[in-house]
């Protein structure tokens, strides 16, 4: 089997609560909200989507500052999209913040690392590109700021 085919199961896991499992064998759960049957146990199936995303793009980041020998001690990405007022609600506007932490970290390599996420590695957010408007911020702070700002 080519290596660009993937495959992913969902199965009813009571109720309205789905279990899910992607080619490298791991489960994850998802739920619907109460107003549409659901129990909220889980994250929602949409709410998977954006931590696909922060996911991706998080790897990357971190990938490209290893190779830059530059040290993360924490790295934090909030989501927030705008989404349709109606059916398939999808997301029109997407804004990440990116929050990186750690000794010594240039807002230029920052800068750098996440371009390098969003316009060339990150195929989650090449697929949402196609959908909605995707923005970014960031900010970068030492430890010490961090634990001030964070905590």
């Amino acid at each position: 089997m080519s290596k660009n085919i993937l495959k992913a199961e969902c199965r009813l896991a009571g109720n309205r609560a789905l279990i899910a499992k992607s080619d490298s064998g791991h489960w994850t759960l998802m739920d619907v909200p109460e107003s549409v049957g659901g129990d909220e146990g889980a994250m929602h199936p949409f709410e998977h989507l954006f931590a696909a995303l922060a996911g991706c793009t998080a790897s990357d980041l971190l990938y490209v500052m290893q190779k830059k020998r530059i040290r993360v001690d924490d790295l934090r990405i909030e989501i927030e999209a705008q989404r349709a007022e109606t059916h398939p609600k999808v997301a029109e506007k997407i804004h990440l913040h990116y929050i990186v932490v750690g000794p010594d970290i240039s807002e230029d390599a920052v800068a750098k690392a996440i371009d390098l996420s969003q316009d060339k590695y990150c195929s989650v957010s090449a697929m949402l590109k196609a959908a909605a408007e995707i923005t970014h911020s960031f900010e970068v702070l030492t430890p010490d700021e961090a634990y001030e700002k964070l905590n």
